[in-house]
């Protein structure tokens, strides 16, 4: 491997140690997280972050290293960032589906609670308030 300049190398060094913070900090909020809804945000968004990282600190050094632009690593980077949101909401959705179906207590009775679903009978707090005002002017 060729001697890098020093600016590119703590450059790539800074971008794969957030890369890795990052990745970790969402990992760990996959594990320390109590709720199903909680625990699916924290490693979407540090999977998508810390993988943009470690693919810009790549696409840097091996630029430099073929002296010419190396820009295909960004289309992995583009396809996470298109699809990890995309199976994120339909986790959620599975799992609100699954909640109008059986309550959490039944399946997960470790879980914080269960998600409150609004019926057809529920009233806006909004709505209530003006109702109120309307017959006691």
């Amino acid at each position: 491997m060729s001697d890098l300049p020093l600016w590119l190398a703590i450059l790539v060094s800074v971008l794969l140690v957030l890369s890795g913070i990052i990745s970790v900090t969402g990992a760990l909020g996959l594990v320390r997280l109590k709720h199903f809804y909680s625990r699916i945000h924290a490693p979407t968004l540090g999977n998508t972050l810390g993988v943009f990282f470690m693919l810009l600190a790549m696409v840097l050094l091996f630029s430099y290293l073929r002296s010419k632009p190396i820009v295909h690593p960004l289309i992995i980077t583009v396809l996470l960032v298109l699809t990890s949101p995309v199976t994120a909401i339909l986790l959620m959705r599975a799992g609100i589906k699954r909640e109008r179906k059986q309550r959490t207590i039944e399946y997960g009775p470790d879980e914080v609670g269960h998600m409150d679903l609004p019926t057809k009978q529920a009233v806006l707090v909004s709505e209530s308030n003006s109702d109120n005002e309307k017959a006691n002017p």
